[in-house]
């Protein structure tokens, strides 16, 4: 199978590639990107293991993501895709991340929808979920937009960096 790709004015929806292991490290390892997501790493050898995720989530079919570049100068802007789908029922989680010098150009409103469409239209899924930390406001916002509706929280949820943190529960429906 082909990796799908997408592109707007703006942006290009791409597979990971090896090359793209620095901005990875350089992403999920900046205090201000890892401070609401769920995973970061202090060295590049580190990385390789979210490398590694990428590939498999393709491989096991139980997930895709892109990495975002712009169109103009192909640079490394962040990542977004599904994971954990299943496929009885038709269901996934969405995530994303952005390096802090893309945050505020609405650029993670451009690139959801068309993974959003390809879970809907391409995957066959019917609910796409996003668990959002509490006081992540920014993600709130930006899943807002595309009409994700907050469904829940769930207190005290998961132990991040020995304190717990809520989460809260947004959901999109075809």
């Amino acid at each position: 199978m082909n990796f799908p790709q997408f592109e707007t004015d703006r942006l290009i929806l791409r597979q990971f590639s090896d090359d793209d292991l620095d901005n990875v490290f350089k992403g999920l390892s900046h205090p201000e990107v890892i401070r609401y997501y769920g995973v970061k790493y202090t060295t590049r050898e580190e990385t390789k293991k979210q490398m590694q995720w990428f590939k498999e989530l393709e491989e096991k079919q139980t997930g895709i993501w892109w990495a975002i570049t712009g169109v103009a100068e192909h640079n490394f802007m962040g990542a977004c895709g599904l994971n954990q789908i299943h496929q009885e029922f038709r269901k996934a989680e969405i995530g994303f991340w952005l390096l802090p010098e893309y945050w505020g150009k609405g650029l993670i409103t451009e690139a959801l929808p068309l993974v959003c469409h390809y879970g809907f239209d391409t995957i066959g899924l019917h609910r796409i979920e996003a668990f959002v930390e509490t006081e992540n406001l920014k993600s709130k916002h930006a899943i807002g937009k595309m009409g994700f509706i907050h469904e829940g929280t769930m207190r005290d949820a998961e132990l991040k960096d020995g304190k717990f943190i809520s989460l809260e529960i947004h959901a999109l429906i075809q």
